[in-house]
């Protein structure tokens, strides 16, 4: 497993403490019954294009703060975010938080996770 550094575990550890937590068992649950809230890839386009979980929108880490508003106006919409491990996705969600949005979960684990379990995953063009 890629070690980070301890600085940026120890932010994503405060962060962690605000921002509530799905697992990727619980959001496989919500897919098959076709109850999944938005679903966000915060990767890098590198990973998005490669492949993603099914049914996400790609809004980059990068950018999701600038653009969040654009695809989710209202801020009471439920919204479950992802990343490759579950540290980025934890600091998207504190961060849309702090902008107003108060249903956001963070893929805990993330796509790491997901593959882990076997659980399907999508080319772009699928």
């Amino acid at each position: 497993m890629k070690r980070h550094s301890q600085a940026f575990e120890q932010l994503c550890n405060i962060a962690r403490q605000y921002v509530r937590e799905i697992s990727v068992d619980e959001v496989k649950s919500l897919m098959d019954i076709q109850t999944l809230p938005v679903f966000i890839d915060v990767r890098e386009e590198s990973e998005w294009h490669k492949d993603h979980l099914p049914n996400a929108i790609h809004l980059g880490r990068g950018i999701i703060e600038r653009d969040i508003t654009k695809i989710v106006p209202d801020m009471s919409t439920a919204i479950i975010l992802y990343c490759g491990g579950g540290y980025r996705s934890i600091l998207a969600a504190e961060s849309l938080q702090k902008m107003g949005y108060s249903n956001v979960l963070s893929m805990a684990g993330g796509y790491r996770d997901w593959v882990m379990a076997d659980y399907p995953l999508e080319q772009e063009n699928s």
